[in-house]
């Protein structure tokens, strides 16, 4: 994270994303070092609708996924596979789409990496060409540890491991057992249980 600020709560997310967005970044022309980030799937999207409940039926009647989780910002998660969840619905804050020219209104796409020493080299890595942090640790449901940041467009990125896997039984993790953090390093001294069921 930026060394002037600290996300301390979940709300505190959407001002830091905003900040970030809205700093004037310089990203170099060549990146200085190897990037230590290696890709191992497409993890989730997470994007605004006008309205949840029909979204919802939308991903489960028609493209058959299983809702896992809604948080208390209204947001949910939904599967296809034992990740916790491959689609996050947040609540736009418009009771309609936006205009066609405004396309889709995509909060973050997430890419799986191996482990948590990835994030952090990633996040060394990122910070020494430029980049803008928008969050690290961990949020929430799905409790995978995560780093957020922004591309040279703005666009806003984030890599994770370590995403609940939900079992036959189609059981969750409750949410007072999400041990939510503001940094790598806390999400890894705090670890989440291995299982719920």
């Amino acid at each position: 994270m930026d060394d002037d600020s600290s996300v301390t709560s979940i709300r505190d997310i959407d001002a830091l994303r905003a900040k970030a967005a809205s700093a004037e970044t310089v990203h170099p022309a060549t990146y200085q070092g190897a990037s230590p980030i290696k890709i191992r799937k497409l993890g989730h999207l997470v994007y605004e609708v006008s309205d949840v409940e029909r979204s919802v039926r939308f991903w489960t009647e028609v493209m058959g996924f299983t809702e896992s989780d809604r948080n208390e910002r209204g947001m949910v998660f939904l599967r296809c596979n034992a990740d916790h969840h491959g689609i996050g619905l947040k609540p736009a804050k418009k009771t309609r789409r936006p205009d066609s020219e405004a396309g889709l209104m995509v909060e973050h796409l997430a890419f799986e990496v191996e482990n948590p020493e990835v994030l952090i080299k990633a996040r060394d890595y990122l910070k020494a060409n430029g980049f803008r942090i928008v969050s690290e640790g961990r949020k929430g449901a799905g409790c995978n540890i995560a780093l957020n940041f922004l591309d040279p467009d703005g666009h806003e990125f984030e890599i994770y491991c370590s995403m609940d896997q939900v079992g036959p039984s189609g059981r969750t993790r409750p949410p007072e057992q999400f041990r939510r953090a503001s940094t790598l390093e806390e999400a890894l001294a705090n670890p989440v249980s291995a299982t719920w069921e």
